[in-house]
């Protein structure tokens, strides 16, 4: 069972995105808009109300150019302030509510700009405009229009809005970052899942192959034997047939247990029916007898201490040996004799099965399976961490090698 690991998904209100995010954002951009246009004609200036429409016009494009809309509207004050400070008649009124277009604009700055340095820089460039509008300069005309009490006013009101604005923006970012995290986590879910149900079907193909492959080639020939000392020798016979219904038995036991795996997809769960049969390196003797039963010559020597290797490694060297008397049976047949040895050597187990191809059915085999056993037996040793090696000998046979590192139990 996959561990799963659930992370906080933002509240929707703070990743709405497709139509109905485009559709509020162009609702607040207009809005905005709206409110310096409103505001802007309050005033009867000759000026405020252009000055203010275009600030306005300026703010619907703050998401997208947000650095060039700080600008702009940056500029459009600076151009209310001089027509505010004509000698003659104002032409503009300054400071104005309208300039609210400002905040609304370093706003934008700090939650659509994507550099880093420029929320700082809109920030302090409010903070030194304002600033400027407490100096004079007698040479140009250029009286103040910002006292003390003021110029506190707007660099407290300017500072909030930027710190607001600000840990919105932070906010905004985390909420994303999560809901990225969840993502690429359900992804990676997905794809364990996928990995998993991959290599348990590798499993299940391997075992199906191991357990048909091998009963069947020897049921297939101790019927064979069967049907040929039938008459002559019916003790012979007698024998071969009980060879054939143990071999099924076990076989069906094995099917069993692997179809029960494929619906339940818990072989270990406590309500999937009998336990699993626990398959040890005894059992090699056991298939050896079968296979000699069919004809075959068998020398079987096992040096491993008792308790010295895991389950897994059993059932390895087990599947190992039965897919190796599998071949001989289906490819060399009745008469070939195999030696098979495994012993354990500096913590690792050594496998060596060797046949001398003589069986009567060289060169033409009981049926063959596409060379899958072979690539079977090694993708057994492979995931245990071992090394694999098969391939004809010299003269006539087939030898097959394996080392499994081992753990102790």
């Amino acid at each position: 069972m996959t561990e799963e690991r659930t992370v906080p998904v933002p509240s929707s209100l703070m990743t709405l995105s497709g139509r109905l995010g485009r559709a509020v954002a162009r609702a607040s951009d207009i809005a905005m808009a709206l409110a310096v246009l409103i505001a802007a004609g309050q005033y009867t200036e000759d000026y405020d109300l252009l000055l203010g429409s275009l600030m306005g016009l300026c703010l619907l494009a703050r998401r997208r150019y947000p650095g060039t809309v700080m600008a702009a509207v940056m500029v459009l004050s600076v151009v209310q302030f001089v027509l505010d400070d004509r000698p003659e008649t104002p032409l503009a009124s300054s400071p104005a509510a309208y300039n609210v277009a400002v905040l609304f604009a370093l706003m934008s700055v700090i939650h659509h700009s994507r550099t880093t340095w420029m929320p700082y820089l809109a920030g302090g460039s409010v903070l030194l405009a304002v600033l400027a509008g407490t100096m004079e300069v007698p040479l140009l005309g250029i009286k103040p229009f910002v006292d003390s009490g003021t110029l506190l006013t707007f660099w407290g009101l300017t500072l909030t809005v930027w710190l607001t604005a600000f840990a919105l923006h932070t906010r905004r970012l985390y909420a994303e970052s999560q809901a990225d995290r969840a993502l690429h986590i359900q992804r990676e879910q997905e794809q364990r899942v996928r990995l998993a149900a991959a290599r348990e079907r590798a499993d299940i193909a391997r075992e199906l192959h191991d357990v048909v492959a091998h009963s069947l080639a020897v049921m297939i020939l101790q019927a064979d034997g069967a049907e040929s000392v039938l008459r002559k020798s019916p003790d012979m016979a007698q024998s071969a047939l009980k060879t054939i219904a143990a071999t099924g038995r076990d076989a069906i036991d094995d099917m069993h247990r692997i179809v029960r795996v494929l619906r339940e997809g818990n072989q270990d769960s406590a309500d999937s029916g009998p336990p699993r049969r626990l398959i040890t390196l005894d059992e090699i003797k056991v298939v050896a007898e079968r296979a000699q039963a069919a004809g075959l010559t068998v020398d079987v020597s096992v040096e491993v201490g008792e308790g010295r290797l895991a389950p897994a490694e059993e059932m390895t060297a087990f599947r190992i040996v039965q897919e190796c008397l599998t071949n001989v049976l289906r490819h060399a047949g009745a008469g070939a004799g195999v030696d098979i040895r495994l012993h354990e050597e500096r913590g690792t187990l050594l496998i060596s099965v060797v046949d001398d191809g003589a069986g009567t059915l060289a060169g033409r085999g009981v049926g063959g399976s596409g060379g899958n056993g072979l690539v079977g037996m090694r993708e057994r040793v492979e995931l245990a961490g071992g090394t694999f090696e098969a391939g004809p000998r010299l003269g006539s046979g087939w030898h097959v090698r394996a080392s499994i590192p081992t753990r102790t139990k």
